[in-house]
């Protein structure tokens, strides 16, 4: 990857000395990838607002998030699998669409109905996919029934969307809020933007809706347990979370993410040196019971479930959580958590009551 450096957009936001450690830990990451080639791409199925629909997820492989060359968020290594540069021409980011659709055709049966587009950064971000390719993004998938895109509030606008809309595709736009605390958002996360932007930027998605006979709406991805939180502080801090986003006009879903440990990333730092523990499986369970009557679809994937690295109970009963937690996203009856338990329970309930920041993490 090419080595990250703060440009005049940045400067100013977030805490500089963390930056400047991050950029340090970042350098390190020394491989190469193809800009021809999206970074992943794999079908699924999703719960939206119009029900459960197949999906085509994808992310493509472009310069990378703006924020995170200048230092970003202290849990996110995605843009160690950005490219060198800093920037894929339009031909390039074609060319990985391409890749996405023969991988559909020769592992789905039909279409996918939903389109799910990530850059590990800002799809809306012209400095990652132009404008021309954005729109040509839009022609390609002009078929399908939804699309969503990833992005900073920063820069989300109706006529953005409306590049979508105007095919007749539902349009949600990602944002990566983490929290609605704006305190746990900047020295935790160290995430420059404040509620208000994200608030902000669910205006100009409820604009867009009004605009179009496609719906358009924000999906917000909040982050459970991010450093320097105990186990209990981040409970409660996803639980008023996931209520603050719900009330919002323009937010139709929220999807709780469990911290997992990624390379290049002060949380790694932290982890090796026993200072995270990435959160107990329990703890998505209890978040997703205690918010399950919000007036939005509530979700979680707990990526690397079951890992040291990922968020896990005590290893027996990873599995059956896990499972638990997926049929609860489709189905949204927290009557599925009443099928599984463990001797662990008691584990996880005393690290609640008893974890403090100055003894974090109480157990591994």
């Amino acid at each position: 990857m090419s080595k990250p450096t703060p440009e005049v957009y940045e400067q100013g936001k977030g805490m500089d000395a963390h930056n400047q450690a991050m950029r340090e830990i970042r350098s390190r990451k020394e491989a190469s990838y193809d800009p021809h080639e999206p970074t992943r791409v794999w079908l699924d199925e999703d719960n939206t607002p119009d029900g459960v629909k197949k999906s085509l997820t994808i992310i493509l492989n472009t310069g990378g998030c703006r924020w995170a060359r200048a230092g970003g968020c202290t849990m996110c290594g995605y843009v160690a699998e950005s490219v060198d540069g800093g920037s894929v021409p339009h031909d390039a980011l074609m060319d990985q669409i391409d890749v996405c659709l023969e991988h559909e055709a020769d592992n789905a049966d039909e279409l996918a109905d939903l389109i799910k587009i990530y850059t590990s950064g800002s799809f809306l971000d012209e400095r990652e996919v132009g404008a021309e390719s954005r729109r040509a993004i839009a022609d390609t998938f002009a078929d399908r029934e939804r699309m969503v895109v990833e992005s900073l509030p920063d820069f989300v606008d109706r006529e953005k969307i409306g590049d979508f809309a105007r095919h007749g595709l539902d349009t949600d736009v990602a944002i990566g809020l983490e929290t609605a605390t704006d305190r746990v958002r900047h020295d935790c996360v160290n995430k420059y933007f404040d509620f208000a932007d994200f608030e902000a930027a669910c205006a100009e998605a409820a604009a867009a809706d009004s605009e179009s006979d496609a719906a358009a709406g924000i999906k917000a991805y909040l982050l459970l347990k991010p450093p320097f939180l105990t186990e209990s502080e981040s409970v409660e801090d996803m639980i008023s979370s996931v209520e603050r986003c719900a009330a919002v006009e323009g937010c139709h879903t929220v999807s709780m993410n469990p911290c997992n440990v990624q390379r290049y990333t002060m949380v790694d730092e932290l982890y090796f040196n026993d200072g995270y523990r990435p959160p107990w499986l329990w703890s998505v369970t209890h978040v997703l019971e205690e918010t399950a009557d919000v007036d939005a679809i509530v979700v979680s994937d707990p990526v690397g479930h079951g890992s040291d690295r990922g968020p896990h109970n005590c290893g027996d009963c990873d599995d059956r959580v896990q499972k638990a937690i997926k049929d609860f996203d489709l189905r949204q009856d927290p009557a599925v958590f009443e099928q599984v338990s463990c001797e662990c329970e008691l584990t996880w309930e005393t690290v609640r009551d008893r974890e403090r920041s100055f003894n974090q993490p109480l157990t591994r």
